[in-house]
């Protein structure tokens, strides 16, 4: 059950909850409306961004996170969690303000919502614990389109943001569990206009102080995104059309022992002709065809895409990189950074 300021959300009415998605629907309606939420919001976006840089002297050991991946962390062993590159995506924090046991995750699609929130609450321990939820990402990417049928007008409105996020919340509202939302920064509570009226997201990644539960913008360095940048990007590319990962998450980081390890995901061999043949567009159109949001892309994202397809081409047999299906093991070293065990 998601909860504010310790109260129940909504009670939704029985004909909602029959209708595939509606609960979802009224309960971002009214999350979105929540004046707590809405004051909350505008003080996470009023705070300035944290840049997350690995490498230097007194760095404090962090975890990030890619799309569709998760990782649950424990103070302990980790300072810092969180992740960026978040235009149409949503990121996920439920955090046990018991034990401080933080989970995070970057969702990219509804189908994998259910199972993904599943694998987040898996080491966050009692099940009685108060949990801390923040959903923060996604905007109000939805276009406006005019549907002519039967003679009458419709207006059709397409996104990705919206549709996720009311999966987000509905699952969590259905559970047994209880979710105090504290931050809801997302769609129109996360949106922002630029000089050509191309709407954007306001914030688009955030770290998570593992102590105290302290959420703030964030971005991060390349050299902040390790281990194994390039491979865990790919999976993000092919894990859709590989059966082990359908309805889940990509599993990356061991939280007991604090290495990653990178799950192996397979691609088939013609991803290399297919790597070969994207690599010829121009900037423009990588934006175009690779993106869900083309307007809304960090500078780096045509880059990091002909990186991943460079990778492809170079290496077409997936089990090169994954040799006898075995994940790939990063130990963290004494300076903070990761060095590849197998």
């Amino acid at each position: 059950m998601l909860l504010v300021d310790g109260e129940p959300v909504l009670s939704t009415s029985a004909a909602a909850a029959s209708r595939t998605g509606a609960v979802g629907v009224e309960l971002v309606a009214a999350l979105a409306g929540h004046p707590g939420l809405r004051d909350a919001a505008d003080r996470l976006k009023a705070t300035s961004e944290t840049r997350i840089s690995a490498g230097r002297e007194g760095a404090p050991r962090h975890v990030y996170v890619f799309q569709r991946e998760y990782a649950t962390v424990d103070p302990a062993r980790v300072e810092l969690v969180g992740t960026d590159e978040a235009t149409t995506c949503i990121g996920v924090v439920i955090r046990n303000n018991r034990t401080g046991i933080t989970s995070v995750s970057h969702m990219d699609f509804p189908k994998i919502v259910e199972g993904g929130l599943k694998q987040m609450l898996e080491l966050l321990g009692d099940d009685n614990a108060p949990l801390d939820v923040h959903l923060i990402g996604g905007f109000s990417d939805a276009s406006t389109k005019v549907v002519r049928s039967s003679g009458k007008k419709h207006i059709k409105q397409e996104g990705y943001s919206y549709p996720l996020c009311c999966k987000i919340v509905e699952v969590l509202h259905k559970s047994q569990q209880q979710f105090h939302l504290r931050s809801f920064c997302v769609l129109e509570n996360n949106t922002t206009t630029d000089s050509l009226g191309n709407t954007l997201p306001v914030i688009g990644g955030f770290v998570v102080q593992t102590t105290s539960g302290v959420v703030t913008p964030a971005s991060f360095d390349m050299n902040s995104r390790c281990p194994d940048e390039v491979v865990r990007r790919i999976r993000v590319s092919v894990c859709s059309y590989d059966p082990t990962w359908q309805g889940r998450l990509l599993e990356t980081y061991d939280t007991q022992c604090d290495v990653f390890r990178i799950a192996p995901a397979c691609w088939m061999p013609n991803w290399a002709d297919i790597a070969s043949s994207l690599n010829q567009l121009s900037d423009s159109e990588v934006l175009m065809q690779c993106s869900t949001s083309p307007a809304a892309e960090p500078p780096h994202f045509v880059e990091n895409e002909r990186r991943i397809w460079k990778y492809l081409i170079n290496n077409p047999d997936w089990e090169e990189t994954f040799p006898k299906h075995k994940p790939r093991v990063f130990h963290r070293t004494s300076d903070g950074s990761w060095s590849r065990y197998s």
